[in-house]
């Protein structure tokens, strides 16, 4: 049993399954109902919503699209507003995971470097936050240029250094959002490539710490004189061979030949002058004794005592040692520049200073009419070692055997 109310479309069938249906005619379609139980819905709430689907139909407009479109409106402003949700943090952490398989491991730690939060060390000194740290609470859709440029501002009068580089890697991070489908809405210009937060972090200014030559003896001495000999080699191996400070550390046994007399070096990269990441130079007699001084405790030459890693930058043990020289300030990387700018007392050719220390190649002729085997960069670095070692008044014999390597317990042999 039931009844029909023409003039609402309204029908009430009496059945096992008693409803409200709607008869509806779309134009070109056949009709169509639209079901209500009657628990749920009165009467007159049913007559109004059929008049208001009748009207929809009056106008054209399929009430099912209708309901489709209002839903997946509903949905995006949903998806949007959990986007909008989302911290820098978690974006950051996306990002790496995507990305870092891209890295070195030095631009890997550039990351987690630049935006670790504050803390302790194992002596308990505090560490102060990365310059990115300051992002890493907000909301990915907060960042804006007037944020980036007042960060800019702040970071580049305390650490102007690690702020541009910090600026580098927010840019190449918010270029990366910019094309992911969940996040481009959120930052369809980058915010950080604005004018004012580059010139905010300056220019940076070429340094031009060096040693001279009258001053080789007086930094030999105190280099000789620290109390760690594994650091004392790598500083003196670190101006005799114009590796960056990086790569030196990096140096393993297996890497130095002692038949062939070379030391492969792990490059910076292939287009800075090595091949496939490496390039080899020449193990000059000085230096050979040098490391065959020192314990094999782990697979890194340069190991550390306590862990089986390479010992860490040993910049505060420099800056004791070039105090006690009575020197001016001299970094690691001052000792690769001072290897450049001492080459040129002996006019070494610039091509081979360059191949040396792993320069990318300036000139045509060097690109592709240059091929320098390992015993023709010898013949030049072992000349430029022995002058060195003449002007710092050390006396040694290249002839003389290199000592053996010690085995300590527990090492490798």
């Amino acid at each position: 049993m039931g009844y029909y109310s023409a003039r609402a479309g309204l029908a009430h069938h009496a059945n096992r399954k008693a409803r409200l249906c709607i008869p509806e005619r779309l134009p070109r379609q056949n009709p169509t109902h639209h079901y209500w139980q009657p628990e749920a819905w009165s009467i007159t709430d049913a007559q109004g919503k059929a008049r208001e689907l009748q009207r929809l139909i009056d106008e054209g407009i399929d009430p099912r699209e209708k309901k489709r479109q209002t839903l997946a409106k509903a949905e995006a402003a949903k998806a949007r507003q959990t986007a909008e949700a989302v911290t820098v943090a978690e974006v950051w952490k996306a990002y790496i995971a995507a990305r870092s398989h891209k890295w070195g491991e030095h631009h890997k730690k550039d990351h987690a470097r630049l935006a670790r939060s504050p803390g302790t060390t194992k002596t308990g000194k505090p560490t102060n936050a990365g310059p990115l740290h300051f992002f890493m609470s907000k909301r990915l859709a907060e960042l804006s240029p007037t944020m980036i440029e007042h960060w800019a501002y702040d970071e580049g009068k305390t650490r102007p250094t690690a702020a541009r580089l910090s600026w580098r890697l927010l840019k190449a991070f918010l270029t990366w959002c910019s094309n992911q489908d969940e996040y481009q809405a959120l930052t369809p210009d980058n915010p950080a490539s604005t004018k004012t937060a580059r010139e905010s972090l300056g220019t940076p200014q070429a340094k031009t710490d060096s040693l001279e030559k009258g001053q080789l003896p007086a930094f030999f001495t105190a280099v000789q004189g620290l109390n760690n000999p594994t650091i004392a080699v790598y500083i003196q191996s670190l101006l005799l061979t114009g590796a960056r400070p990086g790569e030196l550390l990096a140096l393993k046994w297996a890497d130095v030949n002692g038949k062939w007399q070379s030391i492969t070096i792990r490059d910076k990269d292939s287009s800075k002058g090595g091949i496939e990441g490496t390039r080899t130079l020449p193990l000059t007699p000085y230096v050979h004794h040098l490391l065959a001084s020192l314990p094999k405790r782990s697979e890194w030459v340069f190991s550390s005592a306590t862990k089986r890693q390479p010992i860490n930058p040993p910049h505060t043990r420099l800056a004791e040692a070039v105090q006690v020289a009575g020197l001016d300030s001299l970094t690691l990387h001052g000792l690769r520049r001072s290897f450049g700018s001492l080459s040129e007392w002996l006019e070494l050719p610039a091509g081979v200073v360059a191949q040396i220390q792993g320069h990318k190649p300036s000139a045509t002729a060097e690109r592709h009419y240059r091929v320098r085997p390992l015993d023709l960069l010898r013949v030049h670095h072992e000349r430029f070692e022995a002058w060195i070692l003449k002007q710092a008044g050390i006396d040694f014999e290249p002839q003389q055997q290199p000592g053996a390597l010690r085995v300590v317990a527990g090492g490798e042999s």
